[in-house]
């Protein structure tokens, strides 16, 4: 038998955002309490084309499916008339190994597991009253997050800050036109936010530790390769309260990693984000707390097993 195929928009119909964001937040707590199989996933850079390469797999252990996934982001190619992101993922069925499906996705998988588990972990740890946020960066994944964490809290005005102020700006009349009040704004601007989202590719830090208020919240999405490096050690020193959501990547290429390597906390200073889900913690309002998020395989698995379950398979 011919193994189905289904392409982006069947997906896109198919995965609402509320079936994402619960399968995303079930997985997270799932990851965190050990049931879970997640082997390392595999990168490969490409820095003549400014791009990179994810393969992850990952299951819940007890689902009827596990996945492996090739996730692509090459940053030049809106230069292109391309998207950045690309990928797929195939579905096998866990008792007898046997592919059940393959999604074309183009990557909206990746990025709507990303966004729903940035938007739930930023939630969780940001203080109740936080309504500016600032997002780093320009892309897709900027957009999400922004749009994401408006389904779960207000936000009162999102600044965008990104190299290349045409692209800003043409992200916040996008917001706008959604109903998201947006507008440019420089890094210190941005950094003095209530929360802070950074989706970026960089191979440094894009902001200054030292311009992050207290009490302010900042999820990292952007590094999840050994050589990117979005948020400094010096943020995770200040930080009263660090997760991460796979302790292990995180500690291997994540910026939890970089800011252990530099000593400015310790390698066990984290707490598994699936837990601040299942059980928030006592901040203070003056607090600063930091998520470090690097993907995790599982989270894939569950998506892409709750999408193929709304899909018409064959008898």
């Amino acid at each position: 038998m011919t193994l189905p195929l289904f392409d982006r928009a069947a997906i896109a119909k198919a995965a609402g955002r509320r079936l994402v964001l619960d399968t995303v937040r079930d997985a997270l707590i799932a990851h965190a309490e050990g049931r879970t199989s997640v082997p390392p996933p595999l990168h490969m850079d490409f820095p003549e084309a400014d791009g990179d390469c994810h393969v992850k797999a990952g299951r819940i252990i007890g689902a009827t499916d596990f996945t492996v996934k090739i996730a692509t982001g090459f940053y030049g190619n809106p230069d292109l008339g391309l998207p950045s992101n690309h990928g797929l993922v195939c579905v096998f069925n866990a008792r007898t190994g046997q592919a059940r499906a393959l999604l074309d996705d183009g990557g909206a998988l990746t990025a709507w597991r990303t966004a729903a588990a940035g938007a739930l972990i930023t939630h969780a740890m940001a203080r109740p009253d936080a309504v500016t946020l600032a997002v780093f960066g320009t892309g897709e994944q900027a957009r999400l997050q922004a749009s994401w964490l408006a389904e779960l809290r207000p936000v009162g005005l999102v600044l965008v800050h990104g190299r290349n102020p045409r692209k800003a700006t043409a992200l916040c009349d996008e917001l706008n036109a959604n109903g998201l009040p947006a507008r440019p704004a420089s890094a210190r601007e941005a950094t003095a936010a209530d929360i802070i989202i950074t989706t970026t590719p960089a191979t440094a830090p894009v902001l200054d530790a030292a311009h992050v208020r207290e009490g302010a919240h900042v999820t990292g999405i952007g590094t999840d390769m050994p050589h990117k490096n979005e948020l400094p050690p010096a943020l995770f020193h200040r930080a009263g309260l660090i997760a991460t959501d796979d302790h292990d990547q995180c500690l291997d290429h994540g910026d939890f990693g970089h800011a252990v390597r530099a000593g400015a906390t310790a390698r066990d200073g984290d707490i598994a984000a699936g837990l601040l889900l299942k059980q928030p913690v006592d901040r203070s309002d003056s607090a600063i707390t930091v998520a470090d998020l690097t993907g995790v395989g599982a989270l894939d698995a569950a998506v892409a097993s709750a999408v193929l379950g709304r899909l018409p398979l064959p008898l």
